[in-house]
C-alpha cells in the first residue's frame, strides 16, 4: 500500500472515506461498520440507558484527562469541509501549538479514491525533526477501558498513519489514556497489521454487498443494530443462534458446507469431530444442540456408559433452599445489593430477604447481613447462577473479614449454570438465564429489565433519592433468585426419571 497524500482544499472529495471511528467499528464488527456507513438508520434501536451510561462516564473520564493538558487549543472545524478543517489544524502544528484537541488530519490514497480522517482526543507536540521544523506530533486517545484492547492500539496507529502524511514522519509511538493507567503503544509493531486491515476496510465498504450476519451475545448486546440483524438471523436459521458456535467455529463449519441448524443436525458427533478438528465433546455439543434446536426438546447428557452425567449429590434438596443474585456497579468497584430468595420446599413459600447498600459506604454492611442471613439457614444449599456470587463472597471476604467460616459456606454454593450446561442441552439460543427461564415458562415482571439497566437505576438513586429507583432494582433482582428456583427445579424434575433408570441399570 502506498503512503497516503494530505487532503488539500482543491480536490474533489473521495469515493469512500475511512474515519478513526470507521476503522474502530470495523475491528469489532465488519457488518456494523458497513452498517453505519450505507444502513438505513430508520432500522436502529434506540440506545439502551446503559449505553448512554457509558458515554456519559466516557466523557467524564476524557475531560479530567485532558485537564492534565494545558495549555489546550482547538481548530475550529469546518461543517461538511473536511480538508479545511485539517488545514486549520495544520496550520496550528505549524506553529508549534502544544496540545491540539480533536484536531482534523485527513489524507487520501494515491489515486484520489479513498479518504482517510483522523480525528484523536489530543495531538502532542513532540521533539524531533519533520517538514514542520524541530518537531513533530503524536496521538493521544483517551478510552474508559481497562486494557489496552487491539482496537485501542490499531486506531492509534491510524491517526499516525495519516498524520504522517503531513508531517513526513511516522511517530514512533502513540499514546492511550485507560481508565486505570496510561499506555505506550509501539507503532513498529502495528504496521504490519493496520495496513493490512485498512486494504480489508477498503475492499468492504467499497462492495455492494452487506457482510454475513453473526451473532455474538458479548459483542452484539448494546449494538443499535442488533434487532435488525438478529432478524436477519432468524430468517436465515443462522448457525450463530446457537450455544457454542464461535465465529472459528463457525468458520470451520462454513467450510464443511454446514451452514444451517439442519445440515448440522443430521451429523454424528465423531464424523464431525474427526472432519472439523473439533474435540469430540464440542463436536457432540453442536450436533445436540442443533438437534435440539430441530425437535423443541430437551436431550440429556450422558456419559461412556450412557449414564446420565449429573448425580443426584450434585443438585441437593432440603427443607429450605437459597437462591441467591447479587447486584454490581463494575466501574465502581461495588456490590449494591445481596438478594436471597429463602424456598421452603414442602409448602413452596417463598421469602424475599433484599440487602441493599443504600450508599456506596454501606457496601460492609450489607455484606455482614448477607453472612448473618445465611448463617441463619447453616444446612440449607445457596444456589446462584454463574460463578459471579462465589467468586464474589470470596473477595468481599477478603476486603472486609467474615464471621462465619467462608470455605464451609462456599461448600454449601450451587452453581445451578454450570449443572444445566454440564447435564442438558436445551433448544434455547443462549444459557443465560433469562433464556433458560423463559423457555420453561418464567417472566420477570418488567420485561426489559437487566444487569446493566439496574446498574442504571442505581446512579439514578443515588442521585436523586427517589426510592422508586430501588424498588426497581429489588424487583428484578427478586425475579432473577426467582428465576434460578425455577430453573433449579426443572432440571430436578427433568433428571429425577433419569437417576431412577441409572439406579435400575445399575
Amino acid at each position: 500500500m502506498s503512503p497516503p497524500v494530505p487532503w488539500q482544499a482543491q480536490q474533489s472529495s473521495p469515493q469512500q472515506t475511512i474515519e478513526d471511528s470507521t476503522l474502530f467499528t470495523f475491528l469489532r464488527c465488519q457488518r456494523r461498520a458497513y452498517l453505519d456507513t450505507y444502513g438505513d438508520a430508520e432500522l436502529q434501536a434506540a440506545p439502551s440507558d446503559y449505553l448512554v451510561k457509558l458515554k456519559g462516564d466516557s466523557a467524564v473520564h476524557r475531560q479530567t484527562v485532558l485537564a492534565e493538558f494545558q495549555p489546550i487549543s482547538q481548530p475550529h472545524r469546518h461543517r461538511n469541509n473536511v480538508a479545511a478543517s485539517a488545514q486549520a489544524t495544520y496550520a496550528m502544528m505549524q506553529q508549534g501549538v502544544e496540545h491540539i484537541c480533536r484536531g482534523t488530519v485527513a489524507a487520501v490514497n494515491d489515486d484520489g479514491t479513498i479518504g482517510y480522517i483522523s480525528q484523536p482526543d489530543l495531538w502532542i507536540k513532540q521533539p524531533g525533526a519533520s517538514w514542520l521544523g524541530s518537531w513533530h506530533y503524536v496521538p493521544l486517545d483517551i478510552k474508559l477501558g481497562k486494557k489496552p484492547k487491539q482496537e485501542y492500539q490499531l486506531t492509534a496507529a491510524f491517526h499516525a498513519y495519516v498524520l504522517a502524511a503531513w508531517q513526513g514522519v511516522i511517530p514512533l509511538t502513540a499514546h492511550l489514556r485507560l481508565r486505570e493507567r496510561p499506555y505506550i503503544i509501539d507503532m513498529e509493531k502495528q504496521w504490519p497489521t493496520l495496513l493490512e486491515l485498512l486494504d480489508n476496510c477498503k475492499t468492504v465498504l467499497t462492495s455492494d454487498q452487506t457482510p454475513d450476519v453473526f451473532i455474538s451475545r458479548s459483542r452484539c448486546d448494546m449494538c443499535v443494530w442488533l434487532n435488525h440483524c438478529y432478524d436477519v438471523a432468524q430468517e436465515q436459521n443462522h448457525l450463530s443462534l446457537l450455544p457454542g458456535v464461535t465465529l472459528n467455529r463457525y468458520r470451520h463449519l462454513d467450510k464443511l458446507g454446514l451452514t444451517t441448524v439442519e445440515t448440522l443436525a443430521r451429523n454424528q458427533p465423531a464424523t464431525l469431530a474427526q472432519a472439523s478438528g473439533f474435540e469430540l465433546k464440542v463436536a457432540e455439543k453442536l450436533v445436540h444442540q442443533a438437534q435440539a434446536k430441530m425437535s423443541g426438546l430437551a436431550i440429556a447428557r450422558t456419559d461412556a456408559n450412557r449414564n446420565f452425567t449429573l448425580s443426584p449429590q450434585e443438585l441437593p434438596s432440603a427443607p429450605i433452599e437459597l437462591y441467591f443474585d447479587i447486584e454490581a456497579a463494575p466501574d465502581q468497584d461495588l456490590i449494591y445489593l445481596h438478594g436471597i430468595l429463602v424456598v421452603e420446599t414442602q409448602t413452596q413459600t417463598e421469602t424475599f430477604i433484599p440487602l441493599v447498600a443504600r450508599e456506596p459506604e454501606s457496601e460492609a454492611t450489607a455484606w455482614n447481613q448477607f453472612q448473618h442471613v445465611v448463617a441463619h439457614y447453616p444446612d440449607s444449599p445457596i444456589y446462584h447462577f454463574c460463578p459471579y456470587e462465589a467468586q464474589t463472597v470470596r473477595r468481599l471476604a477478603e476486603r472486609y473479614g467474615s464471621i462465619i467460616d467462608i470455605d464451609e459456606l462456599l461448600g454449601r454454593f450451587v452453581d445451578i449454570h454450570k449443572r444445566i450446561v454440564d447435564a442438558v442441552t436445551l433448544p434455547i439460543e443462549s444459557y443465560a438465564l433469562k433464556h433458560i427461564a423463559r423457555w420453561i415458562g418464567f417472566e420477570w415482571r418488567d420485561s426489559s429489565a437487566n444487569g446493566a439497566q439496574s446498574i442504571c437505576w442505581y446512579d439514578n438513586w443515588l442521585e436523586s433519592q427517589d426510592e422508586q429507583y430501588l424498588n426497581d432494582i429489588l424487583k428484578y433482582n427478586e425475579d432473577d433468585c426467582r428465576a434460578t428456583f425455577w430453573v433449579k427445579r426443572w432440571l430436578a424434575n427433568f433428571a429425577t426419571p433419569l437417576w431412577e433408570n441409572d439406579a435400575e441399570a445399575g
